[in-house]
């Protein structure tokens, strides 16, 4: 594949996939974007992709709408004039223990998190096998595709589920030229940590070996260089973007001195 042309990023509203929109109209794409219910920070995202010269596309979607919902992926490219990368990273979690959730709250993370990301990407790539060009589908999973957390049932199994949906992906499209890689955050300065517009060099965090969380352009830059040609040989990849978190559970696990860490 080519340097990309046309992306689609879901969830570009704010955060991750604002920062992700942003830095592939940088690269020279024309950017459709999804939000669900931030009207004002979808047009915020729209306004800095056109100010680096790209062209910008919206659509508001419900992501728990499925299978219907899935079909803003051929909008959208159906107005850019096609589609050679999408940027699942539209995401919603929870804070609550299994044993009291209601069904409703974990059938609604999973379709969000997986069950919209594996539509989005089986339209994206039928649009990307028929123009013959190759392709990018890029997913935005966590930290969490690959280490538990209290609270976050659901959320856990839906990143799980998509990381390894990638793998699956990445082998049954490497045919056709696509490539499939997810990109796995840890604590990001972004609206969902309750950190917005906050300088993450500001945030002492000393658990984390780089101490501090990460800036939403720093995870927008590895999604950037997936969908660049330079990465043509990368495929069913987990690109882990966490500062090192992800290395400290024996290290931190002797630091712990109650059972704190068992509340959500």
């Amino acid at each position: 594949m080519n340097a990309p042309r046309y992306a689609v990023v879901t969830g570009a509203d704010s955060g991750i996939g604002k920062a992700v929109a942003v830095a592939l109209a940088g690269a020279g794409a024309d950017v459709g974007i999804t939000y669900h219910e931030d009207v004002g920070g979808a047009a915020r995202t729209a306004d800095e992709v056109r100010k680096a010269g790209a062209r910008c596309v919206v659509r508001q979607v419900d992501l728990t709408d499925l299978p219907a919902a899935a079909s803003v992926v051929d909008e959208l490219a159906e107005e850019l004039g096609g589609v050679d990368v999408l940027v699942n990273c539209a995401g919603t979690g929870s804070s609550e223990k299994f044993v009291d959730m209601e069904f409703g709250t974990w059938r609604g993370v999973l379709s969000v998190d997986l069950d919209a990301a594996f539509l989005c990407a089986q339209r994206a790539a039928r649009r990307m096998i028929s123009a013959g060009g190759g392709g990018r589908i890029i997913n935005i999973t966590s930290v969490h595709e690959h280490l538990p957390r209290v609270g976050a049932a659901p959320y856990c199994a839906a990143k799980a589920g998509l990381g390894a949906l990638t793998e699956v992906l990445a082998l049954e499209l490497s045919e056709h030229g696509i490539t499939v890689n997810s990109v796995a955050p840890g604590e990001i300065s972004t609206p969902m940590t309750g950190q917005e517009d906050v300088d993450p060099h500001t945030v002492a965090r000393p658990g984390i070996p780089l101490g501090r969380p990460g800036h939403a352009k720093e995870v927008a830059a590895v999604v950037a260089f997936l969908a660049t040609p330079a990465a043509s040989y990368v495929t069913g990849a987990s690109l882990v973007v966490d500062g090192g978190m992800s290395l400290m559970g024996p290290q931190a696990s002797q630091l712990v001195n109650d059972g704190k860490w068992r509340q959500p």
